[in-house]
């Protein structure tokens, strides 16, 4: 593997919004969360997020195959940095993409104090997370019958 992190311009923001809605849809399936998903973000939404100060989208690259993408809010002001979101294809999922992909981003902008938040019922994300350093906060938001939010936090 040669997986390396490529900072995203503006111009990269539509393939970015497709690969999103791609990788998000089985979940959004799944878990019909139409109000938070991903899946669901509108182009406009994106662009705001790419826009804002401390914002950085950084394709997860392969040999220069765009496997994911990794979204980190970092205001350089001393406050939590935090991973919102990331994703792999599905055609790459489980080879090891993603915690290459996080330490990646914690070699950019400094290996502590950062957080995230995942789906509770996904196992495997929670696997990840924790084997990679993250803890459960406690917090724990319901979305819907099927789905609760679950925060995390690396010091």
């Amino acid at each position: 593997m040669n997986v390396r992190l490529i900072k995203a311009t503006r111009s990269d923001m539509e393939t970015i919004w497709r690969m999103q809605i791609k990788a998000f849809s089985d979940l959004l399936k799944k878990y019909q969360d139409y109000g938070v998903s991903p899946a669901c973000e509108s182009f406009k939404r994106m662009i705001e997020k790419y826009e804002m100060q401390g914002s950085f989208y950084y394709f997860i690259s392969d040999d220069n195959v765009n496997v994911g993408v990794i979204r980190i809010l970092d205001k350089q002001d001393g406050s939590r940095k935090r991973i919102s979101p990331i994703w792999i294809m599905p055609e790459y999922r489980n080879k090891g993409y993603a915690q290459i992909a996080i330490r990646e981003a914690e070699k950019i902008h400094g290996a502590e104090y950062w957080s995230l938040d995942t789906i509770l019922q996904e196992k495997g994300n929670l696997h990840l997370y924790e084997k990679i350093g993250y803890h459960q906060t406690g917090k724990i938001e319901n979305i819907n019958d099927r789905m609760d939010i679950v925060y995390y936090e690396k010091d």
